[in-house]
């Protein structure tokens, strides 16, 4: 299989949360690898989860759109803020 991406993926084991709503309770997940444009997510179920969402890692809260997902993963690309 050969890689697609734009920039290599760092492998890590990171708690990590999905912040969908201000209102709504965080998901926990697990981040699984990241670079400085996306990552992917470890999570119980990715049904139901919208293609947009925040992220927490680290303290650090980032907005993050899906780019690919199954049913415990989800793939994921950080929001340009520059263009935002």
């Amino acid at each position: 299989m050969s890689e697609r991406r734009a920039t290599p993926r760092r492998r890590v084991l990171k708690t990590a949360r999905i912040a969908i709503s201000e209102m709504a309770p965080k998901l926990e997940c697990t981040l699984r690898n990241t670079s400085n444009l996306g990552g992917a997510l470890q999570v119980s179920t990715s049904l139901g989860l919208p293609s947009n969402f925040d992220i927490e890692i680290d303290g650090q809260r980032r907005r993050c759109r899906t780019a690919w997902r199954s049913d415990t993963k989800i793939g994921f690309q950080f929001y340009n803020t520059e263009q935002a």
